[in-house]
């Protein structure tokens, strides 16, 4: 990281309907909360297989450099220089998505070089049902977390809303059960807990930064 540059922890995450994108708001405001380090939020593209279909429905081979809306596109160099690393993805058959799969599939380089070794990180994922895969998804995504040598953090069950919550919310990361339509708000139980791993993974990035 540059001398002239906050230390930051990076909020990667992919969203399709919006429900991990707003988990993903909470998780940086909670980071923001712990003075001394800033939250940098990013997203990942699609993956097409040969020629797919935009948002409008219009045949395309290619994706914009710059996302039409939200925060950019997570660089190699942004990955590399965080202090802590919290990544979050819808359920997909008990799987990580395949766009962010596919970004951190590509990561050699700075497994090669060591560049997230000795960094807290942790994870938050989202799904239509209440058994839809949340657990199974949180711990695809700390199995790369950990071959890049990265210290995982969950939530602590000293977190009240762990035991409370009747929706999303998992000692591995937050999780959010966003109803058939993918469109349901985050419960207050599960606002909570991004809030509370967000500041988790924070706070022990200040430390060791």
């Amino acid at each position: 990281m540059q001398a002239n540059e906050d230390p930051y922890v990076l909020v990667l995450y992919y969203s399709r309907h919006g429900s991990t994108a707003a988990m993903a708001e909470q998780v940086a405001e909670g980071v923001n909360r712990v003075r001394g380090l800033r939250a940098l939020v990013r997203t990942v593209p699609e993956v097409f297989d040969g020629i797919a279909q935009d948002r409008r429905g219009q045949s395309s081979v290619a994706q914009p450099a710059v996302p039409e809306t939200g925060p950019l596109y997570c660089s190699q160099e942004e990955l590399a220089r965080c202090a802590g690393l919290i990544i979050g993805s819808p359920t997909r058959f008990g799987n990580m998505a395949a766009p962010l799969k596919y970004f951190i599939d590509n990561t050699t380089a700075l497994w090669l070089s060591a560049s997230l070794v000795g960094k807290p990180a942790g994870v938050f994922s989202s799904t239509s049902s209440m058994h839809g895969g949340n657990e199974a998804t949180l711990l695809s995504m700390m199995l790369p977390l950990l071959h890049h040598g990265m210290l995982l953090l969950g939530l602590p069950y000293s977190e009240k809303a762990l035991h409370e919550t009747r929706s999303g919310g998992t000692p591995y990361g937050p999780s959010h059960v966003a109803g058939l339509s993918g469109a349901g708000s985050l419960s207050t139980h599960e606002t909570q807990l991004c809030l509370a791993l967000g500041e988790r993974i924070a706070t022990l990035a200040h430390r060791l930064t």
